[in-house]
């Protein structure tokens, strides 16, 4: 019998059957059919020595697994005709038992994965096929899902690509949205007041609670005679037109009773301005600080003469928030996949915030940091790292926008509130 079989199995080989059927099933389909089909064989053996009598020791009788030897005696009637049958039937019976109970295993499984399959977000996530994230350099949460991987984990299992694209700003990101080149990002909320005005096609779907207060700041050279931001008058000031900087800007003149005239701005990109300011050519740069230092912004040259803190104290994170942006079509047709990477945007911000107390705690133990700090730290990371938009955001927005009008920055008014640009929500975004 067993040669039959192995010289059906070499017909088959030469006639390539088996190689047309590996390819005609799946290589998980096979390894699933293994791996139950496995299961249903031990299962089958486990209950074959858990009720037969003859093969386990009744600690009653003192028997004992017997060897093939005594079990061949003439003395032992375990192999007369009668019991030989009876234990071929409990075997065949046990092994039909354990194939039917793999079957059932089989199905219970698959019917699992059908569920899982069929839901909202495995349907859109196949729908999409690709995730295109735009962010801009040193932006925490961003840097910590894009390393660590968070949003893949959990897009994955149903075939969703993720892709990320670095911006120089918030500006070009939200005109790369406004063309189809990502669906999702984050950045100032100034540079949407600029792109709203634009007649970009974006929505505001969520924003960081809270804005590192030296997260900005305004540059000078270290040998200048520049103290102040009084001093600032008939300067020249580089920093990029319609990101959150050109509002930091006015605002800083504003505190010293100093007009948007009073200066002669020079716009600039990042990357442009650092190099006129490293050969001198203008005055002050105002400059974003990425929130998580990378070596190119640790090394800028200059001093500070005011940040955020010392420009709007305690309502920086109002005056200056972080928002995070979509596609309308992202919105519109997959909200459970814009509820998910919400999501591990916050998870993200959560593991950021749980290294940054670890490092404060070191220093304040080192008495390097003053323990204020620390408990700052601590009360944050126990809040959430983003939040739904509300009517106190987009007031304090709506007065950037305002502003901007007022100084004929941009060409005509805008609503922050508008439905089109802004989604205000009561979703919490846990899970």
């Amino acid at each position: 019998m067993i040669s039959y079989w192995l010289d059906l199995l070499s017909k088959l080989r030469d006639q390539n059957i088996l190689r047309s059927r590996r390819i005609i099933l799946p290589r998980s389909v096979v390894s699933r059919f293994i791996l139950r089909f496995g299961i249903g064989v031990i299962s089958s053996l486990v209950l074959s020595l858990g009720f037969n009598p003859h093969l386990i020791a009744a600690p009653e009788s003192g028997y004992i697994l017997s060897s093939p030897i005594s079990q061949a005696s003439p003395a032992n009637p375990v192999n007369s005709p009668k019991n030989s049958t009876l234990r071929l039937g409990e075997t065949v019976g046990l092994f039909v038992g354990g194939i039917i109970f793999c079957i059932l295993l089989d199905r219970w499984f698959s019917n699992r994965s059908a569920h899982a399959g069929n839901t909202p977000l495995a349907q859109q996530a196949r729908r999409l096929k690709q995730l295109k994230i735009g962010y801009p350099e040193g932006m925490t949460n961003f840097e910590v899902l894009r390393s660590q991987g968070f949003l893949e984990a959990r897009l994955r299992p149903f075939g969703l690509i993720v892709t990320w694209t670095s911006f120089l700003s918030a500006s070009s990101l939200i005109e790369a949205l406004s063309n189809g080149t990502i669906d999702f990002c984050g950045g100032g909320g100034t540079a949407s007041i600029f792109s709203q005005a634009a007649d970009h096609v974006f929505v505001r779907v969520a924003k960081e609670k809270y804005t590192s207060p030296k997260g900005q700041a305004i540059l000078v050279p270290e040998n200048s005679p520049i103290q102040t931001l009084a001093d600032l008058k008939g300067k020249k000031i580089a920093f990029d037109k319609g990101s959150s900087a050109h509002y930091v800007l006015i605002r800083a003149l504003a505190k010293v009773g100093l007009h948007f005239s009073d200066i002669e701005p020079v716009y600039l990109t990042q990357p442009q301005a650092l190099l006129l300011f490293r050969q001198g050519e203008v005055d002050a740069w105002v400059v974003w600080v990425p929130y998580t230092p990378t070596q190119t912004r640790s090394s800028y040259p200059g001093r500070s003469i005011a940040d955020l803190e010392s420009i709007f104290g305690d309502k920086a994170s109002l005056e200056v928030p972080t928002y995070y942006y979509a596609i309308p079509e992202l919105v519109r047709d997959y909200p459970d996949l814009l509820k998910v990477i919400l999501e591990e945007v916050n998870e993200a911000g959560a593991w950021a915030k749980k290294q940054e107390l670890e490092v404060a705690q070191r220093l304040v133990d080192q008495h390097e940091i003053d323990p204020s700090i620390l408990e700052t730290l601590q009360k944050h990371s126990a809040e959430r790292a983003i939040i739904p938009i509300d009517e106190q955001s987009l007031n304090a927005l709506q007065h950037q926008a305002n502003l901007f009008r007022d100084l004929d920055l941009i060409p005509e008014r805008v609503n922050v509130k508008d439905g089109t640009y802004s989604l205000q929500t009561k979703q919490n975004w846990t899970y």
